[in-house]
């Protein structure tokens, strides 16, 4: 055997050796297949109930509204005639402003209220949830 070929059989172990675990990681690194998606479609019953609560939530939502522009037009009929009067107009304007965040926060709680209604039941697992703190 001639020099060069000895010293390409002493390579080819290395060789190998070192694209066997780079083949393993192009392999590994494949993308699995998306798993199927099975939508469950729940019972009619269930789908009423769910349609009876969103059109009652849409209901309330709309007489606030309603209810919010009557007051605001009620708020303004009274800053007419006391439209000189800056003392009387800071106070209504106070009031309005705690009127409007009482409106922001009801219909707020109204759907706050719908979505824990409709969402999933949590499940928690049997074990304790871990610790944020270390133990000192």
């Amino acid at each position: 055997m001639s020099l060069k070929t000895r010293a390409f059989l002493r390579l080819w172990p290395a060789a190998f050796a070192l694209a066997a675990p780079a083949a393993a990681c192009a392999w590994q690194s494949q993308p699995a297949p998306p798993r199927p998606v099975i939508v469950v479609q729940p019972p009619a019953s269930t789908r009423f109930q769910q349609t009876v609560r969103e059109n009652q939530v849409r209901d309330q939502l709309q007489k606030n509204q309603v209810e919010e522009q009557l007051r605001q037009v009620r708020v303004d009929t009274l800053r007419r005639p006391q439209a000189a009067n800056t003392l009387h107009a800071a106070r209504l304007d106070q009031a309005d402003q705690g009127q409007r965040e009482l409106y922001r926060a009801r219909q707020q709680d109204l759907l706050d209220r719908y979505q824990s209604a409709v969402a999933p039941p949590v499940v928690h697992s049997g074990k304790a949830p871990a610790s944020s703190r270390s133990s000192d």
